[in-house]
């Protein structure tokens, strides 16, 4: 629910909304912040050209935030691609805005390839132009924000749906230090009419927002709004990489992740100049399989344990012979069924398992919960070894009784299909989780057991802070994007390698062989993983 006040969520209007649902706060680990070795060094300074060239694009976020003095206290964002019509008058209302806010303040504008003149009516209003050569909602944005010199980042479209004029409310928390995140909310103030489609506004916002929230235990009443501000070091802490419209879901889930304090404030949204480059489906389609992929919790294990529960209590229920519920009867066919359901939720569990793992490597590092946590903390090769085993053998005494039985009637007529299908379900069970074991063991600890030793990986991983307890760090190979997982993604701080812990899927203990000046020496950032491989 949402009310008329300018913050939502809280006890007062002034009073910071948290953005956790309560009782999880204390679930997760310290606040990802990066330390002192995230600092790159002395900025590097944006020359005067209005064109900022690869290397502004390529600016570090790691570097220490530059002094009120050096530069303005804001800076507004606005990723632009052919809106010569808007783009002049949303800078001019972003100034007058900053201005009437009484900040000191800058617009970047980011032309993501424009070809109708956009980047020369956005210098004439006033803005600094940054180019970024390639396309994408998340690309024009992270390229602005590592442009940005202001300690505040407003971000906003250049299609005039936003009014910059009133900046003022967006920044109010973040300078009274109430706030790190602020979020615009549309569905808080007032959507004007012509501004959204009915589809945008009755169903896809508002299904994909409650999606977001229940996947990420987060409280947010428009997860999509455009028009957002936080301060450089909340940037930094979210680590975004996101190049594509996903963008908007991972900042809201990012925000979570590293524990900002956030408030929403309510906003107008105006009709948009100009044709929209929204598409609904394929766009919508985007967000939720980014929200989907980063849950392996509930996209995998959850699934999978309520069908390993129910086809386990299937057979067990049938084994004895058919059940008579009075309206049907459950005879032989359901057997079939229950023991599909047995093996099909048992691997979507080792599948979740499995995607869980792949995103703290890749550098996702959501917050872990049952039953990941137990598995995590528990799971090693040869408890994996041994459950496996015991799963097959039973299995397998199952069958030698099929068997006996069998061999008793002279090799006759034989009804036992019940047990032989509970056999075989435990016997598959049993296979999978011995293969799956030494398959998670190869993934998280490699096969001499520490990715930190030599001949198999690289030393170093990206991480924002040291695993939870019982769990592995694990360092990241090639990145997803490609490129090899020390080349820094423009925006993206680098981070010092966490302690690897002797707990937990085959965890090793430090290495003695190892560096301790290496170790200490911050790596290269994971390169961002590009939304379009989501």
């Amino acid at each position: 629910m949402v009310n008329n006040s300018r913050t939502t969520g809280g006890s007062s209007p002034g009073a910071a909304r948290p953005f956790l649902l309560p009782g999880l706060a204390a679930e997760t680990g310290p606040a990802t912040q990066t330390g002192p070795a995230t600092q790159a060094g002395p900025a590097t300074q944006t020359g005067p050209a209005t064109q900022a060239g690869p290397a502004t694009q390529a600016a570090d976020l790691g570097r220490p935030e530059r002094d009120s003095a050096d530069g303005p206290e804001v800076s507004v964002v606005m990723p632009c691609l052919n809106e010569a019509e808007s783009v002049g008058v949303c800078v001019r209302k972003a100034l007058e805005g900053l201005a009437a806010a009484g900040v000191d303040g800058e617009v970047v504008v980011v032309d993501n390839g424009s070809t109708d003149g956009s980047a020369t009516v956005a210098t004439a209003a006033g803005a600094r132009v940054v180019a970024e050569a390639r396309r994408g909602y998340g690309n024009a944005y992270l390229a602005g924000f590592a442009a940005a010199r202001g300690r505040f980042l407003v971000m906003g479209d250049a299609d005039d749906t936003y009014d910059f004029a009133d900046l003022g409310a967006l920044l109010a928390p973040l300078r009274a230090g109430r706030a790190d995140y602020v979020l615009g909310s549309r569905f808080a103030g007032e959507i004007l009419p012509g501004a959204m489609p009915w589809l945008h506004r009755y169903v896809g916002n508002p299904v994909l927002t409650g999606i977001l929230n229940r996947l990420f235990d987060v409280r947010s009443s428009d997860a999509h709004s455009g028009m957002r501000a936080f301060t450089k070091d909340a940037y930094r802490r979210m680590r975004l990489r996101c190049e594509g419209m996903e963008l908007a879901s991972e900042l809201v889930i990012a925000a979570g992740r590293a524990e900002l304090r956030m408030e929403e404030v309510p906003i107008t949204y105006h009709p948009r100049v100009g044709a929209s480059k929204l598409h609904s489906l394929r766009d919508g389609w985007r967000h939720l399989r980014f929200m989907l992929l980063l849950a392996p919790r509930h996209l995998f294990v959850l699934p999978g344990l309520v069908l390993l529960g129910l086809g386990t209590v299937g057979q067990l229920a049938l084994l004895p012979g058919a059940l008579d519920l009075g309206f049907h009867r459950l005879d032989l066919h359901f057997s079939v069924l229950f023991a599909l359901f047995t093996i099909l939720g048992w691997q979507l569990v080792l599948l979740g398992v499995f995607a869980d793992v792949h995103n703290h490597a890749a550098g996702w590092h959501e917050r872990r919960r049952w039953p990941l946590t137990s598995i995590h903390r528990h799971f090693t090769l040869e408890r994996g070894l041994a459950a496996g085993g015991v799963l097959f053998a039973a299995g397998l005494a199952i069958d030698g009784v099929v068997l006996a039985r069998w061999l008793a009637n002279s090799m006759g007529p034989l009804n036992e299909l019940r047990p032989a299908l509970l056999a075989m379900s435990l016997m598959v069970l049993g296979a999978q989780t011995a293969f799956g074991s030494f398959f998670l063991r190869l993934v998280t600890a490699g096969p001499s057991g520490g990715h930190g030793r030599a001949g198999w990986a690289s030393p170093t991983v990206a991480a924002t802070s040291p695993p939870e307890p019982g769990e592995l760090a694990v360092a990241a190979g090639p990145s997803s994007a490609g490129g090899p997982a020390d080349t820094p993604r423009p925006g993206a701080a680098a981070v010092p390698d966490p302690p690897v812990r002797d707990e937990g899927l085959g965890g090793r203990g430090p290495d003695p062989g190892r560096d301790p000046a290496a170790a200490a020496s911050p790596p290269g950032a994971h390169a961002g993983i590009p939304a379009r491989q989501y």
